[in-house]
């Protein structure tokens, strides 16, 4: 039945007869108590406030990332390929290609990334193999990170942090009900983890394998992992660390020259001190948006890359540079109330050891930028270029964003929205001549 025009008033109704809801007391007009109540909440109250947190925060990350890469790479980019926009166009190809898949992660639910769990991690062990066959992998600066696919190059131990993280949580979560004996907290989490950072070592890539055994060293701890066992793991790391860093010489020059690196700046710590050098003129304000020095040739290397941070510093100071330390703070807050809050517990692992990896990687590399840590080559999360890096790290925020829209409050709130935008349609239709809701 054709629903009456919204001023007609009720008395004036055939008796019997139908029709759509009035404006005043319609869906396009009521609110959901849920949503109602959500918004007279305080900000960090509000249900889908993990979400906007995370949400925000990469999404400034990889604005200032595509602004940086383009005034980083500028120079360097025009005296190798006759354009100034080269880099920056890869970069922003690859952001263009990491954000539809981020959106599709943060949809799709939990069972999902369980799901892809174990071929994402033996598809990046079988990767991390060819890397070392010779001829196969690509050799950079002495270290064999790369496959080479025509113009494009892959690093497979950037899909291995994704694929540590999504097995390492599933497997805890099957063998939840036996972890309460040690050797199940081990294996077969500890061998694989060994496995998968000894082939990133033989790169060899210390940065990355900080950040793996950090993702490991997460999961236990949020299954609750007897500290013991952590004094058991952290004292073989450290002995293998030394032994690593003792039998090969240019480690052991880095660590040399980490302790001082203005004692060889021309040579060992040259990077170092380049580094302090670019975030030393940026002062409080900065020397302005591309008008480093540093990034010229000759001058430091990787300043788009592992030394983003530095070009920051010197073109946006301190105040920049803050930004970027606080961005990073919002997103790993994010990331941790999303793991504390949700009742899933592969969500609760996942979540926790996707947002370690982000968050340290991030402290190693702002650490390596500023002298506090000797430089291990890995770049800033969302921020420096790089599409191996970035595609994982944009899915790793979707897979977070999808657990925080999951969250028992923001998930109820979905659903309250959803309803009442279906209402709201139904309304419509009336109103344009369709068929009222039934009565």
């Amino acid at each position: 039945m054709t629903a009456l025009d919204p001023g007609t008033s009720r008395r004036n109704r055939a008796p019997g007869a139908t029709s759509g809801p009035d404006p005043a007391t319609g869906p396009a007009a009521e609110e959901s108590p849920i949503v109602g109540a959500a918004r007279r909440l305080p900000l960090l109250s509000r249900p889908m406030a993990s979400y906007y947190l995370l949400v925000t925060s990469a999404g400034l990350l990889l604005a200032l990332g595509l602004v940086m890469v383009l005034s980083a790479s500028s120079v360097r980019s025009y005296e190798a390929s006759g354009s100034s926009y080269a880099v920056f166009s890869r970069q922003a190809l690859w952001v263009g290609f990491g954000l539809p898949i981020m959106a599709i992660a943060s949809r799709v639910p939990a069972r999902f990334f369980r799901m892809i769990a174990y071929p994402v991690l033996g598809i990046s062990i079988v990767l991390l193999f060819a890397v070392l066959i010779p001829h196969v992998g690509v050799k950079v600066s002495g270290a064999r990170r790369w496959l080479s696919f025509g113009p494009y190059t892959l690093q497979p131990s950037e899909i291995a942090k994704l694929g540590l993280v999504l097995w390492g949580a599933d497997l805890l979560v099957r063998k939840r009900r036996l972890l309460t004996e040690p050797k199940h907290l081990i294996v077969p989490l500890v061998p694989v983890a060994g496995v998968t950072c000894g082939l990133v070592m033989a790169e060899p890539d210390m940065g990355t394998t900080i950040v793996l055994l950090l993702i490991v060293l997460s999961l236990l701890w949020v299954v609750g992992a007897p500290l013991r066992l952590f004094g058991l793991l952290s004292g073989g790391v450290v002995v293998v660390g030394t032994l690593l860093a003792v039998t090969e010489p240019y480690r052991f020059a880095r660590l040399l020259s980490f302790t001082d690196p203005f004692k060889d700046a021309a040579g060992g710590g040259y990077q170092a001190v380049q580094g302090l050098y670019a975030l030393a003129s940026g002062g409080w304000w900065g020397e302005g948006l591309g008008a480093s020095r540093e990034k010229w040739p000759g001058l430091l290397p990787n300043a788009h890359t592992d030394f983003i941070l530095a070009i920051i510093g010197e073109e946006l100071g301190l105040l920049g540079t803050i930004v970027v330390v606080g961005l990073f703070a919002v997103l790993g807050f994010a990331g941790i109330r999303i793991a504390y809050r949700t009742f899933d517990p592969f969500a609760r692992l996942a979540a926790a050891a996707a947002t370690v990896w982000i968050l340290g990687q991030a402290i190693v590399n702002m650490a390596a930028v500023v002298g506090l840590l000797p430089i291990t080559g890995i770049p800033l999360p969302l921020v420096s270029f790089g599409g191996s890096a970035l595609v994982p790290t944009m899915f790793a925020v979707g897979m977070l964003a999808s657990f925080a829209r999951s969250e028992p409050a923001a998930a109820a709130q979905l659903a309250a929205r959803a309803e009442l935008r279906g209402g709201s349609s139904l309304w419509r239709r009336a109103r344009s001549g369709g068929k009222a809701p039934s009565a």
